[in-house]
């Protein structure tokens, strides 16, 4: 599964880099705008995670509010593609979120992942390394496919059980298969509790922006999320 994921987005990352921030609504005018909001608009002095970062979009936007970012994906094309977009700004490493993170405890201020934690099957060794690397009170934003959604689209009468879904997305003219987890909403909160204090879950809507150039998906958004977003706190304690 790691392995086909890994190839996917390879083959995507040239759209990515390319097309997604400018073509896709879902990502430009539904979940940004809301994961945005919940980021420090002067982020000196912080050190962020951006993990799971594909062509580098978030990574940007955390270089410009000025954070010392460390940015990580598992595909080596979006590597790449971050590399190219920030140049020596940030630091774009190959890193694989379901094994134990290459950072020191107590590392970070805040972790973002935008759109990348459905494609983990286990999440507890994944936050567990996420609450390690972040300092107390550290905090992690994430963003992932809204649970109610997929179900709506499962073959799986069982909104309990964890499933391997299939996607299928046209990026410049092609079809790609996409390979992700829908799994239930107390399996993500739980998780998330273990190891966190959660804030604030956001189920987002989308912008009037959104609504001038696909007023149809506009209303259906409004009335059936296909995200949520939830920002934690890490509740560990420091060591004196």
């Amino acid at each position: 599964m790691k392995e086909q994921i890994k190839r996917t987005f390879n083959m995507l990352a040239h759209a990515y880099e390319n097309s997604v921030d400018k073509v896709s609504l879902h990502n430009r005018e539904y979940e940004r705008p809301s994961m945005l909001r919940n980021i420090p608009n002067n982020a000196r002095n912080m050190r962020v995670l951006d993990a799971g970062c594909a062509a580098g979009w978030y990574t940007e936007q955390l270089i410009n509010r000025g954070a010392s970012v460390v940015a990580i994906d598992l595909s080596p094309d979006m590597v790449d593609a971050t590399k190219r977009r920030v140049k020596q700004k940030a630091e774009v490493l190959c890193v694989d979120l379901e094994k134990e993170l290459p950072f020191d405890d107590n590392s970070f201020d805040m972790i973002i992942s935008s759109l990348t934690l459905h494609y983990i099957k286990d999440w507890e060794k994944t936050f567990g390394e996420f609450q390690r690397i972040l300092k107390s009170n550290g905090v992690l934003l994430y963003s992932v496919h809204h649970p109610f959604m997929d179900l709506q689209i499962s073959q799986n009468e069982d909104y309990f059980a964890k499933e391997l879904m299939i996607d299928r997305w046209n990026k410049e003219g092609k079809i790609i298969e996409v390979a992700f987890y829908r799994r239930p909403m107390n399996e993500m909160i739980n998780v998330t509790t273990t190891h966190f204090i959660i804030e604030k879950v956001i189920e987002p809507q989308p912008t009037q922006a959104f609504k001038t150039e696909a007023p149809e998906k506009y209303e259906k958004l409004m009335k059936k999320p296909h995200f949520i977003i939830v920002k934690a706190i890490n509740k560990k304690i420091s060591k004196l």
